[in-house]
């Protein structure tokens, strides 16, 4: 099975990437190298046994290359950073949602291309969701809309309930959860899944889209500002920086290990399974732990500053409930989050990181206070 790889000299790519491969796939890479993550050079952890092909998802003509005589695509090509997309909307839209778009018509125009594939999977994301799932004492589980910035301002963080205003507590999210699509980004990746859905079930393609939760591990760019919070808080304290924390730094996250995504990758194509699944943990951590964390394995003498601030379009917790894909994909995170960032910040302390920080955070308050 000869299967396209979209983003593999990336993050999550290549990590899918070397999985394929050592399971026998016969791999192809469609990848820009983008200049934000990769700074124009390849980076030196590429699979050997994979074909790469450097070019642009907002191209047809680079996706009809790439798409000739494969059998499975897994779409993981896209911008990343939440905060950036909500002053870059138009970038994030043509390489998110346009990218996606180009593969389907590439799809619809080719039947011969069309013909030959056998499974999709594609990148979403747990930003569509928005605010996380709560239960409240008296209504039960709800979703409660944004926090009011009369809210914040009065530093209450915590979430109320929507129908009698009392305090609620984070659950898990299930799939079934409504979504709020809260940024730019999110709005792409979820104008990635649904075509991807509406697609897979038009052409008759098996198709499987995944809701990824908040994704670490080596690879991850130290020099992105607009990454994950495990790699710009990593960057902060090799530069002898202090992690900044928003709100109360209580705040509930879920974390997960590359190998794990790459392995649901991997049982996406190999199942006979379609639909939409969360890929999380299913455990809650709080980004103070993660900061403190971090500052204690990488034995650092920096402190976390918790800056009782609040961003725009921040949610309070999210965290997966991954019933759905434990039942039908028989995934089970192999990666404890202990365990995960250390692995972490023994690749990290072998690595540059340039902190750009402060400036993305002069960026987004030129923008958005």
């Amino acid at each position: 099975m000869k299967v396209l790889v979209t983003g593999g000299a990336g993050f999550i790519g290549s990590y899918t990437v070397d999985l394929l491969v050592e399971k026998g796939y016969e791999v192809r890479v469609l990848d820009n190298l983008e200049p934000q993550v990769h700074f124009n050079k390849k980076p030196n952890y590429l699979n050997q046994r994979a074909e790469y092909f450097f070019g642009s998802i907002t191209k047809k003509e680079d996706w009809f290359k790439a798409l000739n005589n494969v059998d499975a695509v897994v779409h993981l090509a896209a911008m990343v950073g939440v905060g950036q997309s909500m002053y870059q909307p138009v970038r994030y839209l043509t390489t998110n949602s346009i990218g996606t778009a180009n593969m389907y018509e590439v799809l619809l125009e080719k039947p011969e291309i069309r013909k030959s594939i056998r499974k999709i999977v594609v990148a979403s994301s747990k930003s569509i969701y928005g605010e996380g799932a709560y239960i409240c004492k008296v209504h039960g589980v709800v979703y409660p809309e944004l926090r009011k910035r009369e809210q914040l301002e009065k530093k209450d963080w915590e979430v109320h309930c929507p129908l009698c205003n009392e305090y609620v507590k984070p659950v898990g999210i299930t799939e079934e959860k409504p979504v709020q699509n809260l940024s730019t980004y999110a709005l792409s990746k979820y104008d990635t899944e649904r075509m991807a859905v509406n697609f897979g079930f038009a052409l008759k393609i098996p198709t499987v889209a995944f809701r990824y939760f908040n994704v670490y591990g080596p690879r991850q760019s130290l020099n992105n500002p607009y990454t994950g919070v495990v790699a710009i808080f990593s960057s902060r304290i090799k530069n002898k920086n202090p992690p900044i924390i928003f709100e109360d730094g209580n705040q509930l996250r879920d974390f997960i290990y590359v190998e794990d995504i790459a392995r649901a990758n991997l049982l996406a194509l190999e199942s006979d399974k379609e639909g939409v699944y969360n890929v999380g943990t299913g455990k809650a951590t709080s980004i103070l732990e993660v900061a403190k964390t971090l500052i204690e394995l990488f034995d650092s003498k920096v402190e976390p500053k918790i800056t009782g601030e609040f961003r725009v379009g921040d949610n309070r917790h999210d965290f997966a409930d991954i019933s759905k894909i434990k039942r039908e994909l028989k995934f089970e995170p192999r990666y404890s989050l202990k365990q995960g960032l250390k692995k972490f910040v023994e690749w990290g302390e072998t690595q540059e990181a340039i902190d750009m920080f402060e400036k993305a955070e002069e960026e987004r308050r030129k923008y958005l206070t």
